[in-house]
């Protein structure tokens, strides 16, 4: 199996364990949005609360130029984390919601 194949491998199986997350006080799902032809991965929440209506995105990864992009982490501990223990290295994975002078202090790639 080819990196990039590995990699889409990876993210799926670490993204699918946040399909069975119950929330305490609200009726949410999270949903799975999974395209392998543009390399687009999220993780979307959506239902009710005493609040009102519930639909956002917790998790989006993309893959670019080889790279992981953590576009959007709505997690506790982090979804990059989570990558690395599933067996992708640090500099392959991207911190896209920190601003690129941000990037160089994080441990993971800038780009």
């Amino acid at each position: 199996m080819d990196k990039l194949e590995e990699y889409r491998q990876i993210i799926r199986d670490v993204l699918k364990q946040y399909l069975n997350i119950s929330y305490a006080n609200a009726n949410i799902e999270n949903q799975a949005a999974f395209d392998p032809e543009t390399d687009q991965y999220l993780i979307v929440s959506v239902g009710w609360s005493k609040e009102g209506r519930i639909h956002s995105c917790l998790i989006h990864l993309s893959i670019t130029n080889g790279k992981v992009w953590v576009q959007r982490d709505g997690t506790e501990d982090g979804i990059a984390n989570e990558l690395v223990q599933a067996g992708i290295p640090k500099e392959d994975i991207v911190l896209g919601f920190h601003e690129p002078d941000v990037r160089p202090y994080t441990g993971f790639a800038i780009a």
